[in-house]
Protein backbone atom coordinates (compact mmCIF):
# COMPACT_ATOMS: atom_id res chain seq x y z
CA UNK A 1 0.00 0.00 0.00
CA UNK A 2 1.35 3.23 -0.97
CA UNK A 3 1.46 6.67 1.28
CA UNK A 4 -1.35 7.90 -0.35
CA UNK A 5 -3.85 5.36 0.09
CA UNK A 6 -2.34 4.89 3.51
CA UNK A 7 -3.44 8.66 4.34
CA UNK A 8 -6.29 8.55 3.07
CA UNK A 9 -7.36 4.92 5.02
CA UNK A 10 -6.29 6.38 7.95
CA UNK A 11 -8.37 9.62 7.82
CA UNK A 12 -11.17 7.22 6.70
CA UNK A 13 -10.91 5.25 9.93
CA UNK A 14 -11.15 8.56 12.78
CA UNK A 15 -13.97 9.69 10.57
CA UNK A 16 -12.35 12.91 9.56
CA UNK A 17 -13.18 15.16 6.16
CA UNK A 18 -10.44 16.53 4.11
CA UNK A 19 -11.52 19.99 6.03
CA UNK A 20 -11.29 18.83 9.36
CA UNK A 21 -8.22 17.61 8.75
CA UNK A 22 -6.71 20.32 7.48
CA UNK A 23 -8.13 22.79 9.88
CA UNK A 24 -6.39 20.74 12.71
CA UNK A 25 -2.84 20.69 10.76
CA UNK A 26 -3.21 23.93 10.05
CA UNK A 27 -3.51 23.54 5.93
CA UNK A 28 -5.59 23.99 2.78
CA UNK A 29 -8.42 21.04 1.78
CA UNK A 30 -6.43 21.10 -1.48
CA UNK A 31 -2.86 20.34 0.31
CA UNK A 32 -4.95 16.89 2.09
CA UNK A 33 -6.55 16.18 -0.97
CA UNK A 34 -2.99 16.74 -3.04
CA UNK A 35 -1.45 14.04 0.11
CA UNK A 36 -4.14 11.44 -1.16
CA UNK A 37 -3.85 11.68 -4.74
CA UNK A 38 0.14 11.45 -4.49
CA UNK A 39 0.33 14.92 -6.58
CA UNK A 40 2.35 15.51 -3.27
CA UNK A 41 3.83 14.14 -0.08
CA UNK A 42 3.67 15.75 3.61
CA UNK A 43 5.84 18.15 4.98
CA UNK A 44 8.61 17.62 7.35
CA UNK A 45 6.63 19.45 10.18
CA UNK A 46 3.27 17.85 9.49
CA UNK A 47 4.77 14.34 9.72
CA UNK A 48 4.62 14.08 13.93
CA UNK A 49 1.06 16.23 13.91
CA UNK A 50 -0.10 13.47 11.72
CA UNK A 51 1.28 10.61 13.40
CA UNK A 52 -0.16 12.11 17.02
CA UNK A 53 -3.68 12.61 15.11
CA UNK A 54 -3.89 8.94 13.65
CA UNK A 55 -2.14 7.71 17.22
CA UNK A 56 0.61 5.83 15.27
CA UNK A 57 4.66 6.43 14.95
CA UNK A 58 6.47 8.04 11.73
CA UNK A 59 7.65 4.15 10.64
CA UNK A 60 3.97 3.20 10.30
CA UNK A 61 2.36 6.20 8.48
CA UNK A 62 5.62 6.14 6.38
CA UNK A 63 6.18 2.76 5.67
CA UNK A 64 3.38 1.00 6.86
CA UNK A 65 2.41 -1.91 9.54
CA UNK A 66 2.63 -4.85 7.25
CA UNK A 67 6.25 -4.05 5.82
CA UNK A 68 7.69 -5.97 8.26
CA UNK A 69 5.86 -9.03 7.77
CA UNK A 70 6.23 -8.90 4.31
CA UNK A 71 10.11 -9.04 4.39
CA UNK A 72 10.14 -11.55 6.66
CA UNK A 73 8.01 -14.21 4.43
CA UNK A 74 10.26 -13.03 1.46
CA UNK A 75 13.34 -13.51 3.28
CA UNK A 76 12.24 -17.36 5.08
CA UNK A 77 12.38 -15.33 8.51
CA UNK A 78 10.47 -16.09 11.96
CA UNK A 79 9.44 -14.11 14.31
CA UNK A 80 12.29 -14.95 16.65
CA UNK A 81 14.57 -13.87 13.73
CA UNK A 82 12.96 -10.83 13.40
CA UNK A 83 13.27 -9.46 16.81
CA UNK A 84 16.97 -10.52 17.08
CA UNK A 85 17.14 -8.35 14.19
CA UNK A 86 14.86 -5.46 15.81
CA UNK A 87 16.99 -5.63 18.75
CA UNK A 88 20.44 -5.22 17.01
CA UNK A 89 19.08 -2.93 14.29
CA UNK A 90 17.67 -0.68 17.50
CA UNK A 91 21.39 -1.34 19.52
CA UNK A 92 22.71 0.31 16.31
CA UNK A 93 20.51 2.96 16.15
CA UNK A 94 21.45 4.16 19.28
CA UNK A 95 24.82 3.65 18.65
CA UNK A 96 24.95 5.67 15.56
CA UNK A 97 22.96 8.38 17.31
CA UNK A 98 25.29 8.39 20.15
CA UNK A 99 28.17 8.71 17.56
CA UNK A 100 26.64 11.65 15.53
CA UNK A 101 25.82 13.23 18.73
CA UNK A 102 29.51 13.11 19.63
CA UNK A 103 30.14 14.90 16.52
CA UNK A 104 28.01 17.78 16.51
CA UNK A 105 28.99 18.30 20.11
CA UNK A 106 33.01 18.49 18.91
CA UNK A 107 31.49 20.62 16.41
CA UNK A 108 30.21 23.19 18.96
CA UNK A 109 33.09 23.17 20.75
CA UNK A 110 35.42 24.00 17.29
CA UNK A 111 32.85 27.08 16.59
CA UNK A 112 33.03 27.89 20.45
CA UNK A 113 37.13 27.99 20.42
CA UNK A 114 37.60 29.75 17.34
CA UNK A 115 35.54 32.52 18.72
CA UNK A 116 36.96 32.76 21.89
CA UNK A 117 40.65 31.94 21.36
CA UNK A 118 41.97 34.19 19.59
CA UNK A 119 40.62 37.35 20.59
CA UNK A 120 40.04 37.05 24.65
CA UNK A 121 42.66 34.50 24.81
CA UNK A 122 45.51 36.15 22.75
CA UNK A 123 46.24 33.22 20.56
CA UNK A 124 48.06 33.05 17.50
CA UNK A 125 45.58 32.99 15.07
CA UNK A 126 47.52 30.59 12.81
CA UNK A 127 48.10 28.06 15.77
CA UNK A 128 43.94 28.68 16.92
CA UNK A 129 42.88 27.88 13.31
CA UNK A 130 45.17 24.90 13.35
CA UNK A 131 43.46 23.31 16.36
CA UNK A 132 40.07 24.02 15.08
CA UNK A 133 40.65 22.47 12.11
CA UNK A 134 42.09 19.38 13.72
CA UNK A 135 38.66 19.54 16.16
CA UNK A 136 36.47 19.64 12.89
CA UNK A 137 38.60 16.82 11.36
CA UNK A 138 37.90 14.50 14.28
CA UNK A 139 34.32 15.59 14.39
CA UNK A 140 33.67 14.32 10.98
CA UNK A 141 35.61 11.55 11.48
CA UNK A 142 33.21 10.39 14.40
CA UNK A 143 30.49 10.68 12.20
CA UNK A 144 31.06 9.17 9.25
CA UNK A 145 33.08 6.21 11.44
CA UNK A 146 29.50 6.03 13.06
CA UNK A 147 27.38 5.96 10.16
CA UNK A 148 29.33 3.32 8.46
CA UNK A 149 30.17 1.02 11.64
CA UNK A 150 26.56 1.53 13.30
CA UNK A 151 23.83 0.15 9.82
CA UNK A 152 20.67 -0.71 10.90
CA UNK A 153 20.15 -2.95 8.01
CA UNK A 154 16.71 -1.10 7.32
CA UNK A 155 16.84 -0.70 3.28
CA UNK A 156 15.32 2.10 1.72
CA UNK A 157 15.46 3.96 -1.59
CA UNK A 158 16.35 7.07 -2.26
CA UNK A 159 13.00 7.50 -3.72
CA UNK A 160 11.59 6.75 -0.10
CA UNK A 161 9.47 9.87 1.45
CA UNK A 162 11.89 10.25 3.85
CA UNK A 163 15.06 10.39 1.60
CA UNK A 164 13.36 13.46 -0.41
CA UNK A 165 12.60 14.83 2.60
CA UNK A 166 15.99 14.80 3.52
CA UNK A 167 17.64 15.91 0.50
CA UNK A 168 14.96 18.82 -0.05
CA UNK A 169 15.81 20.09 3.54
CA UNK A 170 19.77 19.21 2.42
CA UNK A 171 19.03 21.84 -0.97
CA UNK A 172 17.18 24.51 0.88
CA UNK A 173 19.74 24.97 3.93
CA UNK A 174 22.46 24.86 1.30
CA UNK A 175 20.71 27.34 -0.83
CA UNK A 176 20.37 29.66 1.57
CA UNK A 177 23.87 29.66 3.30
CA UNK A 178 25.34 30.43 -0.05
CA UNK A 179 23.33 32.99 -0.84
CA UNK A 180 23.82 34.31 3.14
CA UNK A 181 27.43 33.45 2.47
CA UNK A 182 28.04 35.40 -0.75
CA UNK A 183 25.84 38.72 0.33
CA UNK A 184 27.86 39.01 3.64
CA UNK A 185 31.89 38.12 1.99
CA UNK A 186 31.16 40.80 -0.45
CA UNK A 187 29.58 43.33 1.50
CA UNK A 188 32.42 42.93 4.47
CA UNK A 189 35.13 41.34 2.24
CA UNK A 190 35.95 39.39 5.51
CA UNK A 191 36.41 35.73 3.39
CA UNK A 192 39.03 34.54 5.90
CA UNK A 193 36.32 34.82 8.84
CA UNK A 194 32.49 33.94 6.59
CA UNK A 195 34.08 30.42 5.84
CA UNK A 196 32.74 29.40 9.16
CA UNK A 197 29.15 29.62 8.07
CA UNK A 198 29.71 26.42 6.19
CA UNK A 199 30.80 24.88 9.51
CA UNK A 200 27.42 25.66 10.76
CA UNK A 201 25.85 24.64 7.96
CA UNK A 202 27.61 21.53 8.33
CA UNK A 203 26.54 21.28 12.45
CA UNK A 204 22.79 22.35 10.99
CA UNK A 205 22.90 18.62 8.68
CA UNK A 206 24.53 16.97 11.24
CA UNK A 207 21.76 17.94 13.58
CA UNK A 208 18.90 17.41 11.55
CA UNK A 209 20.43 13.55 10.03
CA UNK A 210 20.52 12.88 13.69
CA UNK A 211 16.77 13.87 13.69
CA UNK A 212 15.84 11.17 11.50
CA UNK A 213 18.37 8.72 12.82
CA UNK A 214 16.40 8.56 16.24
CA UNK A 215 13.54 8.20 14.22
CA UNK A 216 14.65 5.33 12.57
CA UNK A 217 15.18 6.40 8.83
CA UNK A 218 18.53 5.76 7.21
CA UNK A 219 18.52 8.73 4.57
CA UNK A 220 20.78 8.77 1.66
CA UNK A 221 22.31 11.98 0.30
Amino acid sequence: MNIEQRLFDLRKSKNLSQEELAEKLGVTRQTISKWETGQSTPDFDKIIPLCEIYGISADELLIGKTQGKVEGIHNNTGPETDNKNSVANEQNRTKKAIGISIGVLLYFVAVAWITISVPFGGMDPVLSSGIFMLICGVATFVTVLSAILFKTGEKKTKKSPQNKMFKQISEIIALVVLVIYLVVSFLTMAWGITWIMWVVYALVMQIIRLVFSLRGVEVEE
